[in-house]
Order: structure tokens, then sequence, then C-alpha cells
């Protein structure tokens, strides 16, 4: 079978693409060589809302328990600390940008780590604090940290949430095959994304 590699659009601050990092996970895990999931960045809060209270958040994390429900989901907690609200989607992705740059494995331990200390331990992950203290947490080399401040970082994270728009999703998680025109919105069923790798790798295997 042929490897597969999927481009997964994505948001710190959404509960779904928790869910759908959980089961992409478990997808390159089960599937070894055979599929690999390129993670861009897609801006839910492209920028700060400064009329959102505390009060207005906790009360919307209550709709955490619906993703939490599903099958295959990640652990969710209702939001329980005195931190937040989150201020806008751009800063975790600048430092999930800053571990990419130092290794594929950097980057899925920062990506993994932001996602739980969102959703489940109500940390807020807009704070430059928060944001440092997970860096350390991932042993990741401090200085490198500042790499998050590059402007061409930033232009990364706005382009590919462009290259996103322009690929038809209208939210996220948004899959799509390396070189396809087709795009899945939504967190799917694991079944579905085993179903879909399993087909497309078949379908581009050379002839025997």
């Amino acid at each position: 079978m042929a490897k597969v590699t999927l481009i997964a659009y994505s948001d710190y601050l959404c509960p779904w693409c928790y869910n759908a990092a959980v089961r992409l996970r478990r997808l390159v895990a089960e599937h070894g060589d055979r599929v690999e999931v390129d993670w861009r960045s897609y801006l839910l809060r492209p920028r700060p809302n400064p009329s959102r209270t505390l009060e207005k958040f906790r009360a919307y994390t209550e709709s955490w328990q619906r993703p939490a429900a599903d099958d295959d989901s990640a652990e969710f907690r209702v939001w329980q600390s005195e931190a937040g609200p989150p201020s806008h989607s751009i800063p975790p992705h600048l430092v999930a940008k800053a571990a990419m740059a130092l290794g594929d494995e950097s980057f899925h331990r920062m990506h993994d780590r932001l996602l739980r200390a969102y959703f489940y331990e109500n940390r807020d992950i807009t704070s430059d604090d928060t944001l440092r203290e997970l860096w350390l947490e991932c042993e990741l080399p401090e200085a490198d940290l500042e790499r998050s401040k590059d402007p061409v970082v930033l232009q990364q994270v706005l382009r590919e949430h462009k290259e996103a728009l322009e690929h038809g999703a209208t939210g996220v998680p948004a899959v799509r095959v390396d070189g396809g025109a087709g795009i899945i919105v939504g967190a799917q069923p694991y079944s579905l994304y085993e179903r879909w790798v399993g087909r497309l790798g078949e379908a581009s295997s050379p002839a025997e």
C-alpha cells in the first residue's frame, strides 16, 4: 500500500479538533509508515475580543461535553480555573510553529500538550506565561521559543489559514489528501479516516 499524506487544518481553541487529533494520532500509530499527518493552521478567532468575559467563556465550555461524549474522544473538563478567557487563536499556533522548526517530534509534543492543557487542564494557552510554561514542560530549548515572535512565522500561520479557505474549509477540523481537491470538514469517526486512508493507499499503489 502506498503512503498517504493527510493535511489537517486545525485550531487549538476548537474542541472538535482535539477529538480529531486523538483519532488521527491513533491512525498514524496503527498504520505506521503508510500514513502521515501534516498539521496546518486555521483561525477560528483571528483577532482578540476584549468584550469576552470569563463568566461567558466558562458557560461556553459547558458545550465541550458534546465532543467529550463522542466515541474515541479526548479528555475534556468544563472550565474550572480562574485563567482566561483566551484572547484569540494566533498565540498557540505561533508557538506550535516554533516547535515545528525543531523537528517533527518537538512539534507533536507541543501540539498534544497545547490541546490537553487547554481542554483538560483549563489553562489559558493564549497567555505568554502559560505558553512559556508549556514549552519548558515539553523540554524544548528555552531560547528557541523566541522563534514564535518572528514575523515570518505569523505569515506562515496566516497563509495556511488562507489555504484552508481556498480548499473549501468552512470550519475545522478539515482534512484533505495532499495533492487532492476534496476536503472533509468536521471531526469524523476513526473508522471513516481508516477506510479513507485504506482506499487511497490501494488506489495509489503501483499495479503488479
